[in-house]
């Protein structure tokens, strides 16, 4: 019997290609995001591929979409919890509180709801038991400047983490996330043209290719339960990342 995946923000970038590496590999896939056109052309027309339209900030919204797919599929045996949004960097003053509402509401809050759904769903089937992965991205331990809104959320996803791995022992649960670097998506695009550097200058970075980061989840995926990748970095060689800032 396959198995089954729920991905958020499954629509485009490493949703995206992430949900394709899982349907070629034979996957049931629960495909969630707010744009029904996108996510039918991901799954197009497969019958292993289940698009769900879904405002993972809703309640309502995240709890019917993860039972739609459960009842689809029989069961969820893994979530990548990968829906997320940034904003546009600037000092701290010069934020827009909006904006900071909207990324902790999409990062963070759509990250705890997603994750809630999933393990209800997932301590209660038979058998028990499942894996939750979190997309925490480089800025879950290191920030870029003026990415306060983004930063505090990616940080708060280690935690998020940290606490379902513990907790889920005790109903066969594995929680581990993927901190993701400049994996050449829509939205890392301004990475190759430049941008901005600690030093103040504004330079391109390297980038790789986002099946680098489906292949990655699909291994932490495919590990028997007793197993977990707690943490995984999966990132361009070249970036400045491990150097001096």
């Amino acid at each position: 019997m396959a198995q089954t995946i729920v991905i958020t923000g499954a629509g485009s970038g490493i949703g995206k290609a992430t949900a394709q590496a899982f349907l070629a590999a034979g996957w049931n896939v629960g495909l969630i995001g707010r744009r029904a056109s996108a996510l039918e052309e991901v799954a197009q027309g497969q019958e292993a591929g289940f698009a769900v339209p879904c405002d993972v900030t809703e309640e309502s919204q995240v709890e019917a979409a993860f039972d739609r797919i459960a009842a689809r599929f029989g069961r969820i045996d893994t979530l990548f919890n990968n829906a997320g949004t940034g904003v546009a960097g600037a000092m701290i003053d010069e934020m827009d509180v909006a904006d900071w509402r909207n990324c902790v509401e999409i990062n963070l809050t759509g990250s705890f709801l997603c994750a809630r759904a999933a393990w209800r769903i997932m301590r209660g089937q038979s058998p028990q038991g499942g894996r939750i992965i979190n997309n925490g991205s480089i800025s879950a331990t290191t920030p870029r400047p003026g990415s306060a809104p983004y930063t505090a959320t990616k940080h708060a996803i280690s935690g998020l983490t940290k606490t379902l791995a513990l907790d889920g022992r005790a109903v066969n649960i594995a929680c581990g996330q993927i901190d993701i670097g400049n994996a050449h998506t829509e939205m890392v695009s301004q990475m190759v043209e430049g941008i901005l550097q600690a030093d103040g200058s504004v330079k391109p970075e390297p980038t790789m290719n986002v099946q680098h980061v489906a292949d990655a989840v699909l291994h932490m995926a495919g590990l028997p339960l007793e197993a977990n990748v707690l943490f995984m970095n999966v990132m361009a060689r070249d970036m400045p990342f491990v150097g001096r800032g």
